[in-house]
């Protein structure tokens, strides 16, 4: 028998998405209607859809530590998942205040909960937020698939070389 799979959404946050964006990536955009199909799919086989959220305080040491802009400031527009894939009644959110969607989070308990043993991730930044969550994911037995076509990186060249990591090095199904 096939085990549960969920859909994660990861990061497809107006301050990720949006021109002008403080941490814009510019090809979030392309994989917008790729992601939807993923959730339509997902939503008709009565899979669960998970979406991931970057969510900070004001003053947010990552902004300091890591010399990121400030971004995903709780309360704020650029928190909020864009409105092409804004969540269903039944969907789930989890918000994270730093890189792995497992860190410091419910998303382990929620998965367990919801007896969900293989992931399929969607969103950005595929060498950031997409491999620590993936890593993460993996290190705690769940079979991992990343949509090569719903994911956007910040370069083509850590695109590519993320998926290969991922592929290579934690056994994830780049598909």
């Amino acid at each position: 028998m096939r085990k549960k799979e969920a859909l994660l959404i990861i990061d497809m946050l107006n301050d990720f998405v949006q021109k002008g964006a403080p941490l814009e990536v510019p090809s979030t955009r392309s994989i917008i209607s790729s992601i939807q199909k993923e959730v339509k799919t997902a939503r008709s086989k009565g899979r669960s859809v998970i979406y991931i959220c970057d969510y900070h305080k004001k003053k947010d040491p990552e902004f300091n530590k890591m010399g990121w802009p400030a971004h995903a400031v709780k309360g704020s527009k650029g928190a909020e998942i864009v409105k092409e894939l804004k969540p269903h009644k039944g969907d789930y959110i989890i918000r994270k205040s730093t890189y792995s969607g497992f860190y410091k989070t419910r998303l382990d308990a929620l998965l367990r909960k919801l007896k969900i043993k293989n992931l399929r991730f969607t969103g950005c930044v595929t060498n950031i937020c997409i491999l620590y969550t993936a890593s993460d994911a993996v290190l705690r037995g769940y079979d991992v698939t990343v949509k090569k076509n719903c994911v956007a990186g910040l370069s083509p060249q850590t695109h590519r070389f993320s998926l290969l990591q991922m592929k290579d090095v934690l056994g994830v199904h780049v598909v």
